[in-house]
């Protein structure tokens, strides 16, 4: 594997769409608070994520991911072809859960 490989590999960073974080809750039966408590995060987070307001940080979105895997929760992380803007923004036409080579981190509250 070359260095770039190496580069965006550690940069990759998994994109949690809104309906995505609620289904995943819903798929394992939670409510925001239980997710919240499992995620270490407050409830309101939980809502703000699931009504688009704010994007997980780029950690907690491989946490999610790691949840989702080990909860049977059927999403497919996808390469994109173009990086992310670093933005936080929700766009249109993207895969519920991407994997995107982006350095941006988005934004959210915790």
């Amino acid at each position: 594997m070359s260095t770039e490989q190496n580069r965006r590999r550690r940069r990759a960073t998994y994109v949690w769409k809104p309906e995505m974080i609620r289904a995943l809750r819903e798929h394992m039966d939670l409510t925001q608070r239980e997710l919240a408590d499992l995620l270490e995060v407050r409830q309101q987070t939980i809502s703000e994520w699931e009504t688009g307001l704010h994007t997980p940080h780029r950690s907690t979105q491989k946490t999610l991911s790691m949840v989702a895997e080990r909860a049977g929760f059927p999403y497919l992380p996808q390469t994109a072809e173009t990086p992310a803007d670093g933005d936080g923004a929700q766009h249109n036409g993207e895969a519920p859960a991407e994997r995107v080579d982006a350095g941006g981190a988005g934004a959210n509250s915790d």
